[in-house]
């Protein structure tokens, strides 16, 4: 998907994706990560979500990469805070106590930029390209988190059934994204009630990298 498919979708509030809790998934299986209080979470392509300020809430700090602005602003607004916005090369860094925001292409952003983290949180990203910009997502991530643990959520469903995104990823190639640089072990897949969007039987299954 190009820059302008996004902008388009946060124009016209066509954000079926953004959740109105923190997602479940991430609550029941943040702990399998084992990480220690205070370690710093990664979450890229974030848009506003919810699970940014139960991260927060639970005392990690928070990093996130995001191409929208008007995301990045509800984002803040609805945290009320209001963020020190800095150039960063091409992108701009929104920051707030414990949380910064890089808003701008996600393959711009480097490892020096985005500082050390402990984990990666991928609800959104990888679900939301499409499959020839995967492989390139996957090896950028792993070389900007110096391959940092992940906690991956993963739609599945019959592709002919529906045009993503989101894009139904199924276990071969999650294994062929990570398995040469983590341990893949998957924690849950699930159908999801009523099926996807309420139409398309689909599971959503959840995998740790570690």
């Amino acid at each position: 998907m190009d820059a302008d498919f996004w902008h388009g979708k946060w124009a016209k509030n066509e954000i079926g994706f953004h959740e109105s809790a923190a997602n479940p998934l991430l609550v029941r299986h943040f702990p399998a990560l084992g990480l220690t209080d205070g370690a710093r979470v990664f979450v890229p392509l974030c848009g506003k979500t919810l699970d940014i300020p139960w991260l927060l809430d639970k005392g990690h700090p928070v990093v996130g990469v995001e191409l929208s602005p008007l995301a990045v602003e509800q984002l803040f607004n609805e945290l009320g805070v209001d963020p020190d916005i800095t150039p960063c090369g091409p992108l701009r860094r929104y920051s707030a106590p414990d949380l910064d925001i890089y808003l701008g292409d996600f393959f711009a952003l480097s490892a020096d930029r985005l500082g050390p983290v402990d984990a990666t949180y991928d609800r959104a990203a990888l679900v939301a390209l499409p499959e020839p910009m995967r492989e390139r997502y996957a090896a950028h991530l792993r070389t900007i988190t110096k391959s940092a643990p992940q906690l991956l959520i993963c739609f599945e469903y019959e592709p002919q059934l529906m045009a993503g995104p989101p894009f139904p990823i199924f276990a071969d190639e999650v294994a062929r994204h990570y398995r040469d640089h983590y341990k893949v072990s998957l924690l849950s897949s699930e159908e999801i009630p009523g099926g996807f969007k309420g139409k398309i039987p689909a599971k959503e299954s959840v995998w740790r990298l570690a």
